[in-house]
């Protein structure tokens, strides 16, 4: 209970205060600041009518340092008065341009409003040489990241200008031969090589790293740089590539066709290569043919194979002994662990066994024996 009346007390106390003071109030939220040689300044004056009529307030820099400019701007324009309502509050931009050789020192200025039967003074100090020095720095969210050459590597890093000035800050990269690097701003589709930094301000990049889809499997450094004259940050990325097996299926001709005969075994050669970046274990054959045919494979199965190596395959089709002639179609596969698949399709065309061509030669001949004798027997009568 005793807090409650002692707080509205305080309160009260304020508002009185408030209610007896009476004039112009002008001021900024730093009036001595250190500045490096050549650098112009901005600052943010607030100007407050207290218990004034409305009116108009003349504004001046009365106290300039030789060679200086000083220009108050308000709404992006030149100003020299503001129109106060009562207890009303403007914000202006006082601008400080020191001449092109400046020296080393302190530097005062003089801000005057004048009008309503009230004036305001604010003094400005700038201490020139004592600024920061230009610094910059780099810091990732996840600088490890792992994953298949075929994935998106991709970093949240945070660029900081740590500097009391403002920077145009150069992006660069080193990364091994064939990797992509490219810099995007936070929430943002535009790539960037280098963006401006304000003073003490911060700002999110993403950052992506594309690599060959044949790199092979283990540990890459990449490292991000952000040049500003000489202010410069580095930063060390890891990239964990896991591999993958990638395998492809052909013929060793790269014919998808070919003439097979009913009723034997016709061999196809093919080869399977493994071009990914991770061995392919456990490879093993099969065929989706038409109804009564066969295919086998030799060899049936394959333990490893590595990163850009290939193997020869045979597959033996032997079409069904009543299989007319004609184009069909068989599927070959491959499959092994990681869920590696490939498969081809191959039209065999289809032509007669030499023996059935034979044997319908002899049942012709055979039927006209028959009819010769036939008509040499009866034909006379």
């Amino acid at each position: 209970m005793m807090r409650n009346v002692l707080a509205l007390f305080a309160v009260l106390w304020s508002l009185a205060l408030a209610q007896q003071y009476r004039g112009l109030a002008l001021g900024t939220a730093y009036p001595e600041i250190g500045v490096q040689p050549g650098e112009s300044v901005s600052l943010t004056l607030t100007l407050k009518s207290y218990g004034l009529p409305p009116g108009v307030v003349r504004l001046s820099v009365p106290e300039v340092p030789a060679g200086w400019q000083a220009v108050l701007t308000g709404g992006g324009r030149l100003v020299r008065a503001v129109y106060l309502n009562p207890d009303q509050e403007a914000s202006l931009t006082l601008r400080l341009q020191p001449p092109k050789e400046v020296k080393e020192g302190t530097y005062r200025f003089l801000v005057r409003a004048e009008g309503l039967g009230q004036t305001a003074s604010l003094p400005i100090t700038l201490m020139v040489g004592q600024g920061l020095p230009k610094r910059l720095s780099l810091e990732a969210e996840l600088p490890v990241l792992k994953g298949p050459p075929t994935s998106s590597f991709r970093y949240r890093v945070t660029l900081r200008n740590e500097s009391d000035q403002d920077l145009l800050v150069s992006l660069e990269y080193q990364a091994p031969q064939g990797f992509q690097v490219t810099f995007t701003p936070a929430f943002s589709s535009q790539q960037v090589t280098s963006l401006p930094v304000k003073a003490g301000e911060s700002r999110d990049l993403d950052v992506e790293v594309s690599l060959p889809k044949d790199t092979p499997a283990g540990a890459y450094g990449v490292t991000l740089r952000a040049v500003a004259g000489d202010a410069r940050a580095d930063l060390a990325l890891t990239l964990e590539v896991t591999g993958r097996p990638e395998v492809r299926l052909s013929t060793k001709e790269g014919r998808l066709s070919g003439s097979v005969t009913a009723g034997r075994e016709n061999a196809v050669k093919l080869v399977v290569k493994n071009e990914g970046s991770a061995p392919a274990k456990n490879l093993s054959f099969s065929a989706f043919e038409p109804s009564g045919w066969e295919v086998k494979f030799e060899p049936e199965k394959l333990e490893v194979l590595e990163p850009g190596k290939e193997a020869e395959v045979t597959a033996r089709i032997k079409p069904s002994p009543k299989a007319v002639a004609g184009d069909y179609m068989v599927t070959l596969r491959v499959s092994g662990d990681e869920g590696v698949s490939e498969s081809l399709d191959y039209r065999a065309t289809v032509v007669t066994s030499t023996l059935w061509g034979l044997v319908g030669v002899a049942l012709v001949a055979v039927a006209v024996l028959v009819l010769g004798f036939a008509v040499n027997r009866f034909g006379r009568r």
